[in-house]
Parts: C-alpha cells; structure tokens; sequence
C-alpha cells in the first residue's frame, strides 16, 4: 500500500463550499490517514469533516506527492476551495481553531483509515461549520 499526501493554502470558504476535498480516482479509492488544519489569521474558525457524494465546482488540482518514491502515481486527486457546493454528509468530526496565527488540528483516523468509495462523485473534504470561513493551511494524508 502506498502513502500519499497532499496540501493547500485555502481560501476562506464557506458553510457550503470546503476549503479542501480528496476524491476516489477513476479506478481507485483511498485511505484517509490525517487530515491537519492550521488557521492563518487571528480570527477563530469551527471546522468539520464531510464526506462529499458529488463535487460541485472543485478548486484548482492539488499535488499528491507519493511518500516512497518508488511507488505509482495516485489514484485520488485533491482539490482546493470549491466555487460551488458539493452534495455532503457530516462525519461528527469537529473542531474550532482558536483566534490565533497557527492554531490547528490534526485528525487522525485510527487502524482502518477513513475509506473513500470508489468513484470520482465520492470524497472527503473539510467545510466551515458555522461562521466566517478563514484561509488556514491544510493538508490530507491517505493511502491507497
């Protein structure tokens, strides 16, 4: 099995847009390991996991960088700031970042991983839970 990683300055986003998304690939879901979020300003912002079911409008394509150089390309693909909402469930976990450059949070995700179903409409992302969004740094962890 091979690890895969892959990070973003955000944008704000919003209650309805996630700042950042990994979806399955074409022929290949993943494995969510740890998803780490950190605030860039001083304002506080409430954070929760989603799993998406469609997506939307995806931001720009992310960089998945392979963890051991001799494996393959990734199958799954991340994805910044959407532009417009993305069918989504909560996944009950949730956190506020405090008011403060570099408040942040790694989730982790126990033995067996937050599995991403295949299919390129299926992935996890983080979203704003209520309030103003704010830029954080973000990144996801997965294997595949």
């Amino acid at each position: 099995m091979a690890r895969f990683s892959t990070g973003v300055l955000t944008a704000a986003g919003s209650t309805t847009l996630p700042i950042i998304s990994l979806y399955a690939g074409a022929t290949g879901g993943g494995t969510i390991r740890e998803i780490g979020i950190t605030n860039t300003t001083a304002t506080a912002v409430a954070l929760k996991v989603i799993r998406l079911s469609a997506t939307g409008t995806q931001g720009a394509v992310l960089v998945e960088t392979k963890h051991d150089p001799n494996s393959g390309a990734a199958l799954c693909e991340g994805f910044t700031t959407h532009t417009v909402t993305a069918a989504n469930t909560d996944l009950g976990y949730r956190t506020v970042l405090g008011a403060a450059i570099g408040s942040g949070v790694i989730w982790t995700f126990g033995d067996t991983g937050l599995v991403i179903a295949l299919g390129t409409s299926n992935g996890v992302g983080v979203m704003v839970e209520n309030g103003t969004g704010q830029v954080c740094q973000a990144y996801i962890c997965w294997d595949e």
